[in-house]
């Protein structure tokens, strides 16, 4: 029983996407700065990572948390800024504490007063206390990955193809990385550790995606060297939409059932990565390849990663020796030849010349210069041989005659 292979799209598509290059260099733009102005004027959601305090994540033991009771009994705390909210089933109750002056003391004073005001009728699940140190440095620590994730892709791409290539990735990575930023921002999301993992992982899958797209482009620009460049790109594109879309509807798949099956802790992480998803396969198509176009890519190039093709060999003999047969002649004057011997070689060479069958018999023969070194040299030791035998069988006959004398 044999099984047929299915193919996601039909062989040959040319969906033409770099016409429309334009239109989504626009929307990117829009979209890229409308990012950058809310993060500037709304800001992130910094969670209890970032923005410093006290965390607690509770379960009442008597049915449904009652919010309004929760938020009376710890409003009159004196201890500022206190955020209660659900967290997953209705008895889960996350409760959120600023930072109060006095170090690492006094985020520890907030959780007794808070177990004392609740009493024993909750369960305590979490429990986490960040001071202002800690949560500066997770914040620029944070940055800081985020940042040198980006350059080692731009060194990454760089030595593995060329300049052009490595500043589109970039361009397409820093496109995705932003408008996550600002979806944060615009929906309030709370942003903290998780959030940083997600970006980073982010980065990965779209650069993967990149990486493919522009592998068949250099394929293409070596192997179509009158293609125009637009052409080109649709058709590099289009040979790798179908892998494109299968990865990204299998990976939606699962962060989707994380994101709805999960519990509320990993809930940001599903809904950053579902997003980066979706805006990385669209960087992929729509910003990273067309932007080869504006950056002038060439055809040929040489350096680490874009070495250009070697031209084929001539071959050369192993050894360097030239047979007498392919060896140049000098003319029969120049090597003092009498004129006699240039005539009746002359008048004999039809006779001496070999048939066609004998021609193709000899270069059917494998030719290499440590053979011929060989068998000249067994013929120089045969005719030693011989001129021996010969001066032995003359002294022998001297010898006879004197004697016969």
């Amino acid at each position: 029983m044999t099984f047929k292979g299915f193919d996601f799209l039909p062989h040959g598509t040319a969906i033409p996407f770099l016409p429309f290059r334009k239109l989504s260099f626009a929307a990117s733009g829009a979209a890229i700065l409308l990012s950058i102005l809310l993060l500037f004027t709304v800001g992130l959601n910094f969670g209890i990572d970032f923005r410093g305090g006290t965390l607690i994540e509770i379960q009442t033991n008597d049915g449904p948390a009652d919010i309004g009771a929760l938020r009376a009994k710890l409003g009159g705390l004196g201890l500022g800024d206190v955020q209660i909210q659900e967290f997953g089933a209705p008895n889960d109750v996350l409760i959120r504490v600023e930072e109060q002056p006095g170090g690492e003391k006094a985020q520890q004073k907030v959780v007794e007063k808070v177990r004392a005001a609740l009493g024993d009728g909750v369960t305590y699940r979490r429990v986490e206390v960040v001071g202002p140190t800690v949560s500066q440095e997770l914040k620029r620590d944070g940055l800081i990955a985020v940042i040198v994730a980006i350059a080692a892709v731009l060194i990454y791409i760089w030595f593995r193809f060329e300049w052009q290539f490595a500043l589109g990735a970039v361009a397409a990575l820093v496109h995705d990385v932003v408008l996550t930023l600002g979806l944060f921002a615009a929906l309030q999301l709370e942003f903290n550790l998780s959030i940083i993992a997600a970006l980073l992982t982010i980065v990965g899958y779209s650069l993967n995606d990149t990486v493919v797209v522009y592998d068949r482009v250099r394929e293409n620009l070596r192997k179509f060297k009158k293609m125009e460049i637009i052409a080109l790109l649709d058709r590099s594109i289009n040979e790798t939409l179908s892998r494109t879309i299968l990865t990204s509807v299998t990976t939606l798949i699962a962060l989707i059932s994380l994101f709805v099956f999960g519990t509320e802790v990993i809930r940001g992480f599903t809904f950053a990565m579902i997003w980066g998803v979706v805006v990385g396969t669209y960087s992929s198509v729509f910003i990273a390849a067309p932007l080869l176009v504006f950056f002038g890519v060439k055809r040929d190039w040489s350096g680490f990663g874009g070495a250009r093709p070697k031209e084929p060999a001539t071959r050369v003999r192993s050894s360097g020796f030239q047979p007498e047969s392919e060896a140049p002649q000098a003319p029969a004057a120049e090597r003092g030849e009498p004129a006699a011997t240039r005539a009746s070689s002359a008048d004999g060479g039809a006779a001496a010349a070999p048939s066609s069958e004998e021609a193709a018999a000899k270069s059917a023969e494998p030719v290499s210069g440590a053979g011929v070194n060989a068998s000249r040299a067994k013929g120089a030791k045969k005719r030693r041989g011989s001129g021996k035998s010969k001066k032995r069988k003359g002294s022998g006959r001297s010898r006879k005659r004197a004697k016969a004398r």
